[in-house]
């Protein structure tokens, strides 16, 4: 079987595993968070081998990937805050249908600032404590930032650290930077979306007034969703629904 085909097979077993793991979290709890969401019991099926078995390539890559898990926590758990403040100022400012947005995009990026943080506690891994630091503008620049981050990580920062983990052979990694990336590409387009309704004074006809987040992967969507996530495979009944800024 090839390479690529391999990792298909194991994204999707590592989406069912956690669909199954999550499914039983909102049968035990009627208010589940996305902090609540059982990623730790998925990545237990990708075990990495123990230093002892690693040669000195395999512990360098292995290293630097976790490196990498830990930027990448940063950088969610700095934009969770971020666009939640984006929302509060684009609401003061009038732009109720971008702080919607900003909404959803907040707990996306939470959504993967957890599955980074369960995959570096699966390794006996540091998780960095995060004082996030940013600042707010007005809402075009505020949204023009956020493109900014958004492009910089699909560009760059996730295809190097997906790279990384490849060649560590460390598949949990892989899964949740591939989870965050595709979602990120989403994101960019809600961003560019919202920049050019703001800039021809349309926000209320070209921004979506109602969001739907997969729990899973953070995936995003505008106004209406497939039946099961197009990333994860999580059915869309289990979507966090955003309508309301509460």
């Amino acid at each position: 079987m090839k390479k690529t085909s391999l990792f298909k097979v194991s994204i999707a077993t590592f989406s069912v595993v956690l669909f199954m793991s999550f499914t039983s979290t909102v049968q035990a709890k009627n208010d589940p968070t996305q902090e609540e969401i059982a990623i730790t019991e998925a990545v237990k099926i990708y075990p990495l081998n123990s230093a002892e078995h690693m040669n000195s390539a395999e512990k360098q890559a292995n290293a630097l990937t976790y490196k990498n898990m830990q930027e990448a926590f940063k950088g969610e758990t700095t934009a969770s805050a971020k666009y939640a403040a984006y929302s509060k100022k684009a609401e003061e400012e009038g732009y109720h249908e971008i702080a919607l947005m900003f909404k959803a995009t907040s707990t996306s990026e939470s959504i993967h600032a957890n599955n980074h943080k369960v995959v570096l506690q699966a390794g006996s891994q540091t998780v960095p404590t995060v004082t996030p630091e940013f600042t707010v503008k007005s809402t075009l620049e505020n949204l023009k930032d956020a493109l900014a981050g958004e492009t910089y990580e699909i560009t760059t920062m996730y295809p190097e650290f997906i790279d990384n983990s490849v060649a560590a052979g460390n598949q949990s990694a892989t899964i949740s930077l591939t989870y965050a990336l595709k979602t990120e590409k989403k994101h960019k387009a809600l961003y560019e979306n919202a920049i050019a309704a703001l800039e021809n004074n349309k926000v209320n006809k070209s921004v979506a007034s109602v969001y739907f987040v997969c729990p899973v992967c953070g995936n995003t969507y505008a106004n209406a969703t497939p039946e099961n996530c197009e990333i994860s495979g999580t059915p869309s009944v289990l979507f966090k629904k955003i309508e309301t800024l509460q």
